[in-house]
């Protein structure tokens, strides 16, 4: 079993869960983070006044998957996400141990 941690854009999270379900996903966590990359951040001007914001809003989405379905989903998150800017996001993939299902005591695959 595999998590795939991926940290997009936020308006691009509908586009990325469509996606996701037209492969078979069936759920996923939504986080909102604040991070930066190479971007290093951007200036904006409020009432006149010039300030850098140092972490730019990002959503983070964590989904554990079976291995086969691993290139699938790596594919749909990375072609739906992608705007061709700065920022578009990164995927992270490690490996998952145990998993189990609270509510049924499923294990593993099962659990998924």
């Amino acid at each position: 079993m595999k998590l795939v941690v991926a940290l997009i854009k936020p308006f691009k999270l509908e586009e990325v869960r469509d996606a996701l379900t037209s492969i078979g996903v069936h759920g996923m966590t939504v986080t909102e983070v604040k991070g930066y990359g190479r971007q290093k951040g951007h200036t904006e001007i409020y009432r006149g006044a010039e300030y850098a914001v140092s972490f730019l809003p990002k959503l983070k989405l964590e989904i554990a998957v079976s291995p086969e379905l691993l290139g699938p989903v790596m594919e749909a998150i990375a072609t739906t996400a992608r705007t061709g800017q700065i920022g578009d996001g990164k995927i992270f993939v490690t490996d998952i141990e145990q998993a189990v299902r609270i509510r049924t005591g499923e294990r593993d695959l099962e659990a998924l």
